[in-house]
């Protein structure tokens, strides 16, 4: 049965089981994960065996967690993340792989995914995964998601730096980067919020900082995603990075 639930800022799914699709070329794979998230009341919807099949039963059987191989025939799955990803906003996505790589994790955070998962991964924490995400939230932890990002960020960094070679002005030397536009509907408190998750910090760490309960920072945090349509904190610290508004090496302590 299709998923007609109207999109909001943060559904409420703590007590309802996730409908899951699986993605992968490996029938194995795919009998394996079902016969283990069905044993703990997780229900398998569907299964596709390559990308392009894949994007056709998402839109199909919209479902809530999309279990996606990131190598598959067809159509890779980082690129039906994204296609499936713009179809069904409100899906969430944890991506499988057998390469424990960096590389992977960064291009699936960036195409839009909310974890990911290798593997050999074992059945409690699988079924434990998938429902996490469906929560609405990520599977890595923050701390861990901006160390990756700003690994990645500091080598493009380095890119740009070496293909340009420009004067020092004012401009370029003042660490106040310019307002992207993407976060302009930010009010001047959830830029600072955005600026503390991209520099890795938890929802307490958050109140403890900013001298707020946890209940407001939830709300802050809530109000970000729904106005930049975040779907977890691991695209916020992606996007604080990418916007300029957070730096590689920036720290709390700042």
């Amino acid at each position: 049965m299709p998923n007609t639930q109207e999109p909001g800022p943060y559904p409420s799914k703590e007590t309802v089981a996730p409908r899951v699709l699986i993605a992968d070329d490996e029938e194995l794979i795919r009998t394996g994960f079902r016969l283990i998230l069905t044993s703990r009341g997780i229900e398998v919807i569907g299964e596709a065996a390559d990308g392009a099949q894949a994007i056709s039963e998402a839109e199909r059987l919209r479902p809530d967690v999309l279990l996606m191989d990131i190598r598959m025939p067809e159509l890779d799955g980082l690129e039906a993340a994204k296609r499936i990803l713009r179809l069904l906003p409100r899906c969430r996505v944890l991506m499988l792989t057998t390469f424990d790589l960096d590389r992977y994790v960064y291009a699936a955070l960036a195409a839009g995914a909310s974890g990911f998962l290798l593997k050999d991964v074992t059945a409690a924490h699988l079924a434990a995964a998938v429902r996490l995400v469906n929560t609405g939230d990520a599977l890595l932890a923050p701390s861990i998601t901006r160390r990756l990002v700003e690994r990645y960020a500091t080598t493009h960094e380095a890119g740009r730096a070496g293909a340009a070679h420009r004067p020092a002005t004012a401009a370029t030397v003042d660490r106040t980067p310019p307002l992207h536009r993407d976060l302009a509907p930010l009010t001047p408190r959830e830029r600072e919020v955005l600026v503390l998750m991209g520099r890795g910090l938890s929802n307490s760490e958050l109140a403890d900082t900013l001298v707020l309960s946890e209940a407001t920072v939830k709300t802050h945090v809530a109000r970000i995603f729904a106005k930049l349509t975040l779907r977890d904190r691991a695209q916020a610290v992606i996007l604080a990075y990418e916007t300029g508004l957070v730096t590689p090496g920036s720290s709390t302590a700042e």
